[in-house]
């Protein structure tokens, strides 16, 4: 929200619509995607945790236990994009997977694991 709220001095409070600032629309797409990736990024290469993730006491992880590096991180993002796809699908996946891992852990060789609390 603030993110956005950077770009209202640039569009005179207007919204950011393909006809009205197309090249505008791309940087600012471009800004969120690169906010998303440097938000999860942070948390899990540090502690394997966000903030919501703490609260549930899960992390992700790689599949030897190590702490996920900004490559893991943006592989798994990208596949997430693709669990999302066919109407959330890849992340349904879980209930039928033995491990109850999602698409997006599969291809990423990641995984969620439950902490004690």
């Amino acid at each position: 929200m603030v993110a956005t709220g950077l770009w209202l001095p640039f569009t005179h409070g207007e919204a950011i619509t393909p006809a009205t600032r197309p090249a505008l629309e791309w940087l600012y797409r471009l800004m969120l995607i690169l906010l998303t990736v440097a938000f999860f990024g942070l948390f899990w290469t540090r502690s394997g945790q966000t903030l919501g993730m703490a609260a549930w006491h899960l992390k992700v992880e790689r599949e030897d236990g190590a702490l996920l590096t900004w490559r893991d991180t943006a592989i798994r993002l990208g596949a997430a994009m693709l669990s999302w796809l066919p109407a959330g699908l890849g992340f349904l996946w879980i209930l039928a997977d033995r491990e109850q891992r999602a698409w997006h852990d599969r291809l990423s060789h990641t995984r969620v694991v439950r902490l004690p609390r």
